[in-house]
């Protein structure tokens, strides 16, 4: 190899490493581990890789792999891929950031609005109860109200949420924030 082959390989290594390492350190946003994100964002530059030859490439423990794949498979920054005449699994990431980026908040918005507008419902229906208890004082009644029109005023927020999400997944959200290509 000449020099300059040489040089200029050592460069596409070094732009490699400066993606890669931003990548990496950004990928707790999507809470993966260190050594998950690594793993993705050196997957980022691969056509695809076996457990194999992500050990060989970051020298990463089999089980700390293995479960770093099985976490970015769930939240579909990687995929397995089917290679013809090999047993082995082959693995490929994402490389659509808005893909990804879809994906994962879409995934966290709808379980954050599933799971609090289920708490609102229980919530409100028990601050209800208290509301048409004969027993339960003024201050009580008054405390209780005041609690379910906050909560009620807090469903605002879930159902923006729930339409961004459906923005988003329908591709609605580009029209509002098209993609620019610099």
């Amino acid at each position: 190899m000449s020099t300059s082959i040489k040089e200029s390989r050592s460069k596409i290594e070094e732009a490699q490493e400066k993606v890669i390492g931003s990548i990496a350190e950004t990928m707790d946003l999507y809470g993966v581990t260190p050594a998950a994100a690594n793993l993705y964002a050196t997957m980022y530059f691969k056509n695809q890789m076996t457990l194999d030859e992500m050990h060989t490439e970051l020298g990463m423990s089999k089980p700390s792999m293995s479960t770093s794949v099985r976490k970015l498979q769930e939240i579909e920054m990687v995929k397995k891929t089917f290679t013809r005449g090999s047993r082995k699994h082959t693995y490929k990431a994402e490389k659509n950031f808005f893909r990804s980026f879809m994906v994962f908040y879409c995934q966290m918005w709808e379980r954050e609005v599933k799971m609090n507008m289920e708490a609102i419902k229980e919530a409100q229906k028990d601050l209800l109860d208290i509301i048409e208890d004969p027993i339960s004082t003024l201050e009580i009644v008054a405390e209780a109200k005041e609690n379910y029109e906050q909560l009620e005023d807090s469903k605002t927020y879930y159902h923006w949420l729930n339409d961004l999400v459906e923005s988003i997944r329908s591709g609605k959200i580009f029209e509002l924030i098209p993609k620019k290509n610099e």
